[in-house]
Order: structure tokens, then sequence, then C-alpha cells
């Protein structure tokens, strides 16, 4: 089964690269992925989220198990890729920086092979390239989970698209099968994946009942491809059951999120800033119908199922309510192949929603990641907050209470809580999620003396957890003392220092 899910993907891979213009796809693709990337490239702490996977990556390589030993609500195979960073005897930042730019660049490629159902093919090869330059714009380019999971979703709708296309197959449980074992996979690196999995399913049934099938066949190959879709997930529940930690993978993966809280005046500010920025998708799908009668080809079967998988995408994003903008990652691969036909050369003056489609693209492409480099800092900065940390700790922990967990990392420091993710103990909408009681972990952790406390002096962008905010500014003024203040970016992070600590 893995081996032929291997050779569809290089089947899917393969004639998009060789399209036409003769450059090839591929020659395309890759240079302006990375151009577009290169500012970001080798920084540490360039994204909240990646470096606490890499946190993660680095200490399941010292023998650390994710939801008993450093905790977090993602599957655990998006911490395996990480782990599997440091199987590589490279820089671990730029080995997972450039595993998620070649991910991104094999999904455009797919992208582009499903678009020229609907689209020319330089059209297509354009609705590959929206999709590269698109993702700096959300913050989804390097190692947030749709990097990784969009490959393995995109590769699921290029076999469910082919099936749908062919009437009285009798390869149709088989295809299903290597479809919904490709979104266990995804399931496995973001479990938002369910929804697009879902809307698969139903267009692999409406297959089956429309080859006539009975409904006791639709039940129970319906039901072989949903275990196929669940069993990454169920091996590795049952992994953690026989090692006795069910209950924690179940509250991490499950549970957590019941418990989480939304700031609802930042989710909302955040969706109307998003909304703004879709635009151009906007114009471009509402304009796209009016080209698909110029294209040679087209199938009447694909356009409907494109718009569910695209609106399954846009319902996974919506629901949870925190739309961070790297939430868009998964909707802009449906999104990038609808807008295709609206990138199609045609009569002269018709081109301007494609353009504006590209041209804003690159803009935000550019600014987006300037902007972060600007607010989060350099490599250099990052370097020398480092080794302002280590020098203090003298054998003792570090707790990052509000500041960048790759600290822990660069420092070697030990973490004196599972909770190595700042958020989870210092803001509000975490309090609930996490199991325990905040609080009472904080209290623990002040308790055991960490030998520097790091501390943000600048603002937080989400609303504080009070209680233990109140139990660290009542600790840095009994125990600590701040020895400096480290510049990273725009922000500024007071280091505090443990008062009994040696001094050299």
């Amino acid at each position: 089964m893995i081996a032929r899910i291997a050779a569809k993907a290089h089947w899917a891979i393969r004639p998009a690269a060789a399209d036409a213009l003769r450059l090839g796809s591929l020659a395309l693709y890759l240079p302006v992925a990375f151009a577009l990337r290169m500012v970001m490239l080798g920084k540490p702490a360039f994204q909240s989220d990646e470096q606490f996977y890499l946190l993660v990556g680095q200490r399941m390589a010292a023998g650390a198990l994710p939801y008993v030993d450093i905790w977090d609500r993602k599957p655990w195979g998006l911490f395996a890729i990480f782990r599997g960073v440091y199987a590589l005897p490279f820089d671990p930042v730029l080995t997972y920086q450039l595993l998620g730019l070649a991910s991104s660049v094999l999904t455009a490629l797919v992208i582009e092979r499903i678009a020229r159902r609907i689209a020319p093919p330089r059209a297509a090869r354009m609705a590959g390239l929206a999709y590269l330059i698109w993702q700096p714009v959300f913050n989804v380019a390097l190692g947030q989970s749709p990097v990784f999971y969009n490959l393995p979703v995109a590769l699921a709708a290029l076999i469910v698209l082919d099936a749908r296309l062919k009437p009285g197959d009798p390869l149709l449980a088989r295809r299903g099968m290597e479809a919904m074992l490709l979104i266990g996979l995804a399931l496995q690196i973001k479990y938002s994946a369910v929804f697009e999995g879902l809307a698969f399913g139903l267009l692999l049934l409406a297959r089956g009942r429309a080859n006539g099938w009975t409904a006791a066949r639709l039940a129970m190959t319906g039901t072989a491809w949903v275990t196929a879709a669940l069993a990454p997930t169920g091996a590795v529940l049952l992994g953690y059951v026989w090692a006795g930690h069910g209950e924690a993978f179940v509250q991490a993966n499950f549970l957590s999120i019941l418990g989480r809280s939304t700031d609802h005046a930042d989710a909302f500010a955040q969706l109307g800033k998003e909304c703004l920025a879709m635009i151009p998708f906007g114009l471009a799908l509402i304009l796209a119908p009016r080209r698909l009668s110029t294209v040679r080809g087209e199938r009447p079967a694909t356009l409907p199922d494109l718009r569910l998988w695209a609106l399954a995408s846009i319902g996974g994003f919506l629901i949870f309510g925190t739309w961070y903008d790297h939430y868009l990652g998964p909707v802009l691969v449906p999104l990038c192949i609808l807008a295709a036909p609206a990138l199609a050369r045609t009569a002269k003056g018709e081109r301007w929603y494609g353009r504006l489609l590209l041209g804003l693209g690159v803009i935000g492409a550019i600014a987006v990641p300037v902007a972060q480099v600007i607010e989060r800092g350099t490599a250099a900065q990052f370097a020398a907050a480092t080794r302002a940390v280590a020098g203090e700790l003298h054998g003792r922990c570090l707790y990052v209470y509000e500041g960048d967990s790759a600290l822990y990392r660069t420092t070697g420091g030990c973490i004196p809580t599972r909770f190595a993710y700042p958020s989870h103990l210092n803001a509000m909408n975490e309090a609930g999620a996490l199991g325990v009681s905040a609080e009472a972990e904080v209290r623990r952790i002040l308790a055991s003396k960490p030998g520097v406390i790091v501390v943000s002096e600048t603002g937080r962008p989400n609303q504080p957890n009070r209680a233990t905010r109140a139990l660290v500014k009542a600790a840095l003024g009994r125990d600590y003392e701040r020895y400096q203040v480290a510049a990273l970016g725009q922000r500024r992070y007071g280091l505090w220092r443990l008062k009994s600590a040696p001094r050299r």
C-alpha cells in the first residue's frame, strides 16, 4: 500500500515538472520559493510555534516523550518530523526550514497537476506559484504544520478526483483506501485535516453509489476507509497506552482543545485582517468561471468537487474560533487551484485579476517576513541573548515565562516544567486546557528556584494569566535581580537571575 502511494506521488509530480514553457515547473518553483524565504532562513526564533516544535524534537532525541515530559496538543507525527531533523548531521534550524521549503514545492507541483483539470498548462503552473507566493503572507512558509500536511492532503485530493472521473472503476475501494491513508498521515500532523478527509470520503461514497453499490457495500467500504484514516492516530494511541500514558495522550490530543478559551476581540481582529488579505483570491474565484469556457477539455465533475474541498478547508479554519494567520495554510491549496482559470492568458486587457493575485502576493511575501525580522530580531541578537542566559544558569534550570522557547534549546538549560511553550502558563486562554492548574504549576516551578527567569517588558499579544503573572512578579521581587535586558528586534525581555547564585 505504501509503495503504491509513493508511486501515486511520483505520478502526480513527474508530469507537472515537464509542463509547458520548457523551463519546467520545478525550475521555476524552487528559486522563487527560496528567494521569498531567504530572509527567514537560519533564524532560530522566527516563529514561536516552529521553534517549539524543534525544541520538542531535540528533547525527543534525548529521550523525552511528548505529552508526558513536554506538553502540547499537536499530534505526535508533527513532532516526529522535527525529531527526524536531529537524525541529520546539519544545523537543525536550517534543516527543518529547508525540509519545509521542499514540502511546499512538492505541494505546488501537485496543485499544478490538479489545476490542469480546469485550466490550461501555463495557468495551472501559475496556480502552483501562487501557493508558494502566498504562504509567507500568512506566516506558513517554513515549519508550521500545514507546510507538511498539505502535501498528503493534496495527494489524497488527486486520488479522489481521479476516482470521481472513472465510472464503474473496479479499483474504487482501493483508491479510497490510499486516499484515506494519506489523510491519516495528515491527521498525525494536524487534526484539522479531518474536515478535508470527511469531504473526500463523501465524494468517494457518492462515486460508489453512482456505480451502483448497495447500501451494505457502501457501509462496509466506508467503514474501511474511516479505519484507514484513523489507523496512524490509533497506532500512536496504542503505543502510549502500552507505555502506560494513554490518559496523557488523550488529554493533550483530544480534551485540551475543549478547555481552551478565545480572546474574541483579538480573534475577530485577526479574522478581519485575513479577510482583507484574501480579497485577491475572492476576485479570482468570482471571475474564474468566465474563463472556464475557454479551457479545452474541462471535465464538469471536477469543479464542484474542488469547491466542496475548498468549503471543507474553510470550515476547518473557521470552526475553532482562533483565527491565526497560519491556520489559512490548508485553505490556500484548493483556493489556488480554483483560481487557476483566472491566471490564464486570454483576450488583451483581461489579465488584471491574475496580476493582482500574484502581484499583491509577492508584495506581501516580501513585506511580512521583513516585518517579522524587524519585530522578532536577528540571529545575532538571539545568539547574544543565549549567551546572556547561559552564563547565569550555573547548573540550574531556565524558566522562560514569556519569550522564545528556543532559549531552552540553545542554552542547553534544563526545563523546570513539561509546559515549555510559554503561552501555556502565561496566557489566559490556555488556563483551562492543560489538565492541571496553571497557577499550581507556576508555584511548583518557582519553588524549584530556576537560575534565570525571562519575562517580557514590551507587552504581549494575548490576554495574560493574571494569577500566574502575579506569582512570577512576587518571586522576582523576592528572590531575583534583573541583570540584563535582551533586545530581540522590537521586543525587550528582562533577564532575572537568582540572587543566591554564584557570580563569575
